[in-house]
């Protein structure tokens, strides 16, 4: 029998059971929990701009919030202006011929992670996942019947997956490409040439590709960002995921949104009217106050980035063990911390000798009071990411701490 008394009495479900809990967000709970108790930690934890979100936003959500038609229920897909506006600025900024029907708002980026593996993934099916990768994609892909196929690139190749490398992960049971330009964890980004090259390959394939490009405004060093939806023959099997959080520092706003093809994006429509229905009428106005906005608050943004990003990175290689990568997008340094593993650190309790990154993060919490997020997060261990989307003092603060902790280079 397939339901014995055991399955009967189980409490949670093995498909939830089976889920690991967001790392980030755990390390900033565990931060901000410690900082309420008193603690002095700083947290390099979260993904999150330390900005306001624009008040040209804030007073559009102002207005929406006196106007009672946004009182009411709305499409499930999104407010028609929004869904416009997002695929007007596809257009513009992925190069991928859309309209309002190719379009669905969603409650943040997860939301659309989420429902993009539900709707493409049968039990079985693989999906490429380059490695290191965001915490959510491999559990999105599990929940959904899929299996995981991770491709690591380590920082000898800037943490930039190749086209052999993928090609070495395909199978006859490889459906989707995960493709993630700029990174989250790492802040690298494809090269125009390597888009093409993979995206390309994809296209021989005959593979899906979901793309994650909510970190596409942020880039440095001269870096431009390149869509993989603008691959050709790529068109009509391609989805794009993104949403204002990381843009116009609205993460706490909750929209999102998927672009592919209409078939695609009816059937997660479809998803999403059962779980949550439409998304909050009000953010929604912001939301498209933002889209259809200027992006001078980004620039403004991303000059603090890029001056925090270079004095992380500066002070994270002064560390003895340690080697960090530049990154040229995102809010994140990846740092490669297999020289610290095997050492013994001096701790208020005595001594500590971690061998894996999640121990050598456990240390540098209770003893420096600075969370980090492990690399086991991300994929292999023996590396940490730190955003440096916080104010210069508690970067400069933090920082100065690992390196009292971990010791500088000679």
């Amino acid at each position: 029998m397939t339901n014995s008394r055991s399955d009967r009495s189980r409490r949670i479900s093995a498909r939830v059971s089976a889920i690991a809990e967001s790392a980030t967000l755990a390390v900033d709970s565990k931060a901000k929990a410690l900082k309420a108790a008193g603690k002095p930690v700083i947290g390099f934890g979260a993904g999150e701009p330390d900005f306001p979100t624009p008040d040209y936003i804030v007073a559009a959500a102002v207005e929406a919030a006196q106007d009672p038609k946004n009182h009411r229920y709305s499409a499930t897909a999104g407010l028609p202006e929004l869904r416009d506006a997002v695929a007007q600025k596809t257009v513009r900024d992925s190069q991928l011929n859309v309209t309002a029907e190719n379009v669905l708002v969603t409650n943040g980026g997860k939301q659309a992670v989420y429902q993009a593996f539900a709707t493409l993934v049968d039990p079985e099916d693989e999906v490429i996942v380059p490695s290191p990768y965001w915490t959510t994609y491999p559990e999105a892909i599990k929940l959904a019947g899929g299996v995981p196929v991770e491709v690591f690139a380590g920082p000898e190749q800037g943490y930039l997956v190749t086209v052999e490398q993928l090609e070495e992960a395909l199978t006859e049971k490889t459906k989707i490409l995960l493709f993630v330009s700029p990174s989250n964890p790492t802040g690298a980004v494809y090269s125009p040439e390597q888009v093409k090259a993979i995206g390309e390959w994809a296209v021989e394939k005959g593979l899906w590709v979901i793309t994650d490009e909510i970190y596409e405004h942020l880039t440095y060093d001269g870096v431009e960002f390149t869509s993989i939806a603008s691959t050709p023959g790529l068109e009509d099997r391609v989805v794009i995921l993104n949403g204002v959080a990381k843009t116009y520092a609205m993460t706490g706003w909750r929209v999102g949104w998927m672009v592919g093809p209409k078939d695609i994006i009816k059937a997660a429509s479809n998803l999403q009217s059962h779980a949550t229905s439409n998304v909050n009428n009000i953010a929604q106005r912001a939301a498209l106050a933002a889209v259809t906005g200027s992006l001078d608050a980004v620039e403004t943004m991303k000059e603090a980035f890029d001056r925090r990003r270079k004095l992380m990175v500066s002070m994270l290689n002064e560390i003895d063990g340690v080697e960090c990568p530049t990154p040229t997008g995102a809010f994140y340094a990846y740092a490669d911390v297999r020289g610290l593993l095997g050492k013994t650190f001096t701790t208020p309790e005595g001594s500590v000798t971690p061998q894996t990154s999640a121990e050598l993060a456990e240390a540098i919490l209770e003893s420096a009071d600075v969370a980090v997020v492990p690399g086991e997060a991300f994929g292999p261990s023996g590396y940490i990411r730190l955003s440096y989307a916080l104010g210069d003092d508690d970067l400069v603060e933090g920082v100065t701490r690992l390196q009292r902790f971990l010791g500088t280079k000679a």
